[in-house]
């Protein structure tokens, strides 16, 4: 008895068009696959959809996933041998690229949305910026839900990890003030995915990445929730409603 364990459709999680079946990777699949040898395969599938629309691209095998089942499986112990940067060396790198962007403006209120152990937080305040709050639910230390808006919002390598991209939105621009900046990291889907398909290297299960995106995409949702959006490159974006003054020597609106 063939029983399909995924259907051959589904809809977009972004536009709500169809979005077929692109094909089906191990859940070992991580981004490290390509700078050393591959995990063992768990005999796990995991199934990835691309939207024809907007050219999303996500699975819905996680949707389920409740903070616990997160935590068990995908963030647990073994989470840094399949994201090395996580701990140490990318929140320093990205607390770098923050404090250069805004530091004649050291008073301004900073969220990292997402922002795990700290780390990017404790760099900036080490910087000079001493109003700085990290978020991330995913971890207790930082769990509680600000009560309050903000200047700017980070939030690097996070979007990519949300099985629920509306409402992460919904959550991340709810912290924004009206004249706010968010500024956020995932890497876009290349124009040649096609040919690449599923062995795109940040297609990873086993790094919780179950929601890729296009500029079309990005531009989509954001704009739903009366945001423009604009990349600096393939991985860097910001997104406003009106830019504050403390960003307009680096946002054109």
């Amino acid at each position: 008895d063939l029983t399909p364990v995924a259907t051959e459709h589904t809809i977009c999680k972004c536009c709500k068009s169809p979005a077929p079946l692109l094909g089906v990777v191990d859940f070992n699949k991580n981004c490290e696959d390509r700078r050393r040898p591959p995990m063992p395969l768990s005999g796990i599938p995991i199934y990835y959809y691309a939207c024809r629309r907007c050219g999303m691209i996500f699975t819905n095998a996680f949707d389920s996933f409740t903070k616990e089942d997160f935590a068990t499986h995908i963030y647990n112990a073994g989470y840094g041998q399949v994201d090395p940067d996580y701990a140490s060396s990318r929140p320093a790198g990205n607390a770098q690229f923050v404090a250069a962007a805004f530091k004649t403006s050291p008073d301004i209120s900073i969220l990292d949305y997402g922002g795990g152990n700290g780390a990017l937080a404790a760099h900036l305040r080490s910087a000079g910026f001493s109003d700085v709050t990290t978020f991330d639910p995913f971890v207790s230390a930082h769990a509680e839900r600000p009560n309050r808006q903000f200047d700017v919002i980070t939030s690097f390598e996070v979007l990519e990890h949300s099985n629920t991209p509306a409402h992460t939105l919904d959550e991340i621009t709810g912290f924004l003030k009206p004249e706010g900046l968010l500024i956020f990291s995932t890497l876009l889907i290349p124009a040649d995915i096609a040919a690449i398909g599923v062995a795109w290297w940040y297609i990873a299960p086993r790094n919780g990445h179950v929601t890729l995106y296009t500029g079309t995409a990005l531009q989509m949702m954001f704009g739903a929730r009366g945001l423009r959006c604009g990349s600096k490159d393939s991985n860097i974006h910001a997104a406003w409603k009106k830019i504050p003054e403390c960003a307009r020597h680096f946002i054109r609106d």
